[in-house]
């Protein structure tokens, strides 16, 4: 079946009921990226077993919070159209030169800020903001702050705190297990520098995945970018190889999970959809609809916070 084809019987269904990659499938498709970056010789990647998935809780719980909507805008509608594809056969996914162009402007001001020096016994610190749908129950908004091993060695922590909800309020820390499939610090300054090398590695670690191939693809460079911010090279590398890939939207009017405001760039229909949503002037990464990041650096232990004026 071609993309066309499959995209019109997908409308013709009932959306799923998970918004997002579960977890476990998101860990799977991270791994298999960095098997194929460390790989010394190029071969067709394998379809990953879902007996190898880890057990642990998501990283930062990016996939278990409640989608909100953000409607496009008609700038983003009647925005001029690239049809991918040639010749005589059926027409790809659509992409939208005005994404292509935000997407670009974003890398160039991204890969303009400085790289801190980071070293192996330090912990990246990451704090983020987010719904936690408890089906009958309701929602908790809640604020997790992580701290993983730069080089992945060492047991980290999550430290959780309900801001409001069924639940109740309050904080509890969690320890996370040192976990090899998960992507450290180190691995994502490995990743390739070169847009085309790295879309190649991540168009081949997606496929086969869904619901299409294009927003795998961009699934699993959105779960990249909150650690890709400590990595200005990288994270530009990561938005130029996006804009290769069809079906991304610019959304002028969109909101990250804590109802920050800001330009979004959306992929996904239905329940499915996501937005990336950036600081309109400086186009810094605010994190997403579904989760936004509030902050993220390195420090010397696990607990310790950075210091802001």
């Amino acid at each position: 079946m071609n993309p066309t084809e499959r995209q019109e019987l997908a409308g013709l269904l009932p959306g799923p009921a998970t918004p997002v990659l579960s977890s476990d499938r998101m860990t799977l498709l991270e791994a298999h990226l960095m098997q194929e970056i460390t790989k010394e010789a190029e071969a067709p990647a394998a379809t990953p077993d879902p007996a190898d998935a880890g057990h642990r809780p998501p990283r930062r719980l990016r996939r278990a919070v409640v989608l909100v909507a953000v409607p496009v805008t008609a700038a983003a509608v009647l925005a001029t159209v690239l049809t991918v594809g040639g010749g005589d056969g059926p027409a790809g996914p659509a992409t939208d030169s005005e994404a292509v162009a935000l997407l670009d402007r974003i890398a160039t001001v991204t890969a303009a800020k400085g790289t801190p020096a980071v070293r192996d016994d330090q912990w990246v610190y990451t704090l983020v903001q987010g719904t936690d749908d408890l089906t009958d129950q309701g929602l908790d908004t809640f604020r997790r702050a992580d701290w993983h091993a730069v080089d992945g060695s060492r047991d980290g922590l999550a430290r959780t705190t309900v801001l409001s909800g069924p639940s109740g309020e309050g904080t509890t820390d969690m320890r996370l297990q040192a976990d090899p499939n998960a992507t450290t610090y180190r691995e994502l300054q490995a990743l390739p520098t070169d847009p085309g090398a790295l879309y190649d590695k991540v168009w081949s670690a997606t496929e086969g995945q869904g619901p299409t191939h294009e927003e795998a693809a961009l699934e699993m460079i959105g779960s990249m970018l909150e650690g890709a911010t400590l990595l200005p090279d990288v994270g530009a590398t990561l938005y130029r190889a996006a804009a290769r890939v069809p079906g991304i939207t610019v959304v002028d009017h969109a909101e990250d999970a804590s109802g920050r405001a800001g330009v979004g760039l959306a992929f996904g229909d239905g329940e499915n959809r996501q937005v990336w949503v950036f600081e309109d002037k400086r186009l810094a990464y605010l994190g997403s609809d579904h989760v936004a990041l509030l902050d993220v650096d390195v420090v010397d232990r696990v607990g310790q916070t950075p210091d802001r004026p």
